[in-house]
């Protein structure tokens, strides 16, 4: 089934260039089903490279999943043009008043600055304060994932001693919970991050569950005891290239960076990287909106405000 999108968004064509069912508005109408709504608060710089990433993943699923995103208002993006944000992007005070089945905070370059120092935190703690009543399910990325643990949870962040920075195995928990059914024992998945969540006080919280968790790369996935809030400490959507990208950025700007983990054939960064965790991405995906959204939503939508 499709993901429903504003028919001019520009990632359209890239995604019908891949065969992924895209649908745009005219043609929704026609269909007579209760679609799911999906809100995407997208904090990372380059926006369209992260639409386009979270698009894929919720392309593979059943379901008709109508997709429109978020941006704050108290931080001035600096890569993506206003132009793109003000046709495609709405603000907290747009939808405050809407209710939507699922919602995905993502990552944001913020994480080595206490949480209180960010620019839009205030903006960030009405969100994820309004998340608890307006949401059904709120899935939290990297720092999304750490700033939803600390500001629900009082979790606190640690800073590494260098970026974690490349593919990991990791070690699945608690197998029978629907969030990892499908997985292997072990799987791959991308981590691009200066500072972790402290693992002992997740594992300590008796309101939490670590789902997956990795010697090198610490806790991955954790969620709470209803499936309400899931966080995810790496990004499982993340495309073959973007590290590779990430890589030859930080070197070109002298950035301190080693070549990413697991990444390059031979370690050598002038091949192709290897993709080596898009299928268990998939069905985290599908997992999340199958079990923990359109299972539990209700199916009287309560309304999103157009």
């Amino acid at each position: 089934m499709p993901i429903k999108i504003q028919n001019d968004l520009p990632v359209k064509q890239i995604l019908e260039d891949e065969n992924i069912f895209v649908m745009d508005d005219r043609r929704a109408i026609h269909q007579d089903i209760r679609p799911i709504e999906i809100c995407i608060l997208n904090l990372m710089p380059l926006k369209e490279d992260t639409e386009l990433q979270l698009l894929r993943m919720l392309s593979n699923t059943p379901l008709q999943v109508n997709v429109s995103f978020m941006m704050t208002t108290t931080h001035e993006a600096k890569h993506t043009s206003m132009s793109h944000l003000n046709k495609f992007y709405d603000t907290f005070d747009d939808v405050k008043d809407s209710y939507f089945d699922g919602f995905i905070i993502t990552g944001a370059p913020v994480e080595q600055m206490p949480f209180e120092e960010v620019d839009y935190w205030p903006e960030m703690e009405r969100i994820l304060e309004w998340t608890k009543t307006h949401v059904t399910s709120t899935l939290h990325l990297c720092w999304g994932a750490q700033a939803g643990l600390y500001y629900h949870y009082g979790i606190k962040k640690d800073d590494l001693p260098e970026k974690l920075f490349g593919v990991y195995p990791h070690r699945v928990q608690h197998r029978r919970v629907p969030l990892v059914r499908g997985f292997d024992d072990y799987f791959m998945a991308p981590h691009s991050r200066w500072t972790e969540s402290d693992g002992d006080q997740i594992r300590a919280n008796e309101n939490l569950m670590v789902l997956a968790e990795s010697p090198e790369a610490g806790v991955f996935l954790v969620m709470n005891n209803d499936g309400s809030q899931i966080f995810c400490m790496g990004h499982p959507e993340y495309d073959r290239m973007t590290l590779d990208k990430e890589y030859k950025r930080d070197v070109a700007t002298g950035v301190p960076i080693h070549k990413p983990v697991n990444y390059y054939p031979g370690d050598d960064e002038t091949q192709k990287p290897l993709l080596q965790w898009r299928g268990h991405a998939n069905t985290f995906y599908t997992n999340w909106l199958n079990y923990y959204v359109y299972q539990n939503t209700p199916f009287i939508f309560l309304g999103k405000n157009s």
